[in-house]
């Protein structure tokens, strides 16, 4: 209760502020995200992979995600084949359950949950998880229709991925910062957490609830709150890495699915409904799953 209550409460009170605004005021969702996607994340990832002290364990996490990754598509591709799912059930049962909500939950859970020290590890992931999600989430959304090309162009439009790169030249080139530019980062990035939790509360007040297949929903939640973290928690054991970047990672393959996929299946017609189904029921049901998970690896 206590861990709920200092971790998990502060993160819902703020998704409940975002919720509660649009269900009153019913906002532009497109406009605030943008501006957090193109403005206030880039500066967050900029910070941490500048400051970041670069060694093998952004290695080890690389190969982690990649691992995570294969490791639900063969259980949905064989779960799909078994049950003679059609492509379209398959990419959204892919889409509900490969990709986490690693950014708008999962760091400000890590950063309540581990300090400051496991939220470096935290953006690193989300970084990561936002280029793989953008990649093969667009790929197993369009495939069929759009395809590899559409895949690429939308990691190209990511301007967290340029982020990434200035920042990884500027630190290993031990190019500085001139202090003034730096400032104005460091406001923006500190701002960035909060703002990406307000939208997120947005976002759920705008998935609708139709006619909840159970049997799907059940089996992608369960997939994605309890599958996920075992296959991580194996994968921390047999990958070197330091017992709190273990930690984080192992929290962070627990969180719902991604809110992001909702607007994939939306656009490319992959079982949209269900997949916003899974979205809103996951975040629901992290609400006991996080705080047990938390026990265990705080």
């Amino acid at each position: 209760m206590t861990v709920f209550i200092q971790v998990v409460f502060p993160v819902l009170l703020i998704f409940g502020a975002g919720y509660l605004i649009q269900k009153l005021a019913n906002l532009d969702i497109k406009s605030v995200s943008t501006i957090a996607l193109y403005i206030m994340l880039p500066c967050l990832v900029f910070q941490t992979f500048y400051e970041a002290d670069l060694n093998g364990e952004y290695l080890m996490m690389l190969v982690f995600s990649v691992l995570l990754l294969f490791s639900i598509l063969i259980i949905n591709k064989i779960v799909s084949k078994v049950r003679n799912y059609d492509q379209k059930m398959e990419s959204g049962l892919i889409l509900s359950t490969a990709f986490m909500n690693s950014g708008n939950y999962g760091a400000p859970i890590i950063l309540f949950a581990f300090g400051e020290e496991g939220f470096v590890y935290s953006v690193s992931f989300l970084v990561l998880q936002a280029i793989i999600m953008n990649f093969f989430g667009v790929y197993y959304a369009a495939k069929g229709t759009a395809g590899l090309k559409m895949a690429v162009v939308s990691v190209l439009k990511m301007p967290p991925t340029y982020a990434v790169l200035v920042a990884l030249v500027m630190n290993l080139g031990g190019i500085p910062m001139p202090e003034n530019l730096m400032s104005s980062v460091d406001l923006l990035a500190a701002a960035t957490i909060p703002m990406v939790m307000v939208v997120l509360g947005m976002q759920l007040a705008g998935i609708p609830v139709k006619n909840l297949e159970w049997s799907k929903v059940s089996y992608a939640s369960s997939v994605r709150l309890i599958a996920s973290p075992l296959i991580a928690f194996a994968l921390t054991l047999v990958l070197p890495m330091s017992d709190l970047m273990a930690s984080v990672l192992v929290v962070s393959a627990a969180m719902p699915s991604a809110a992001t996929t909702t607007i994939y299946a939306v656009q490319f017609n992959s079982k949209p409904e269900l997949v916003s189904s899974i979205t809103l029921m996951t975040t629901v049901f992290s609400v006991v799953t996080i705080p047990v998970l938390l026990m265990m690896f705080m």
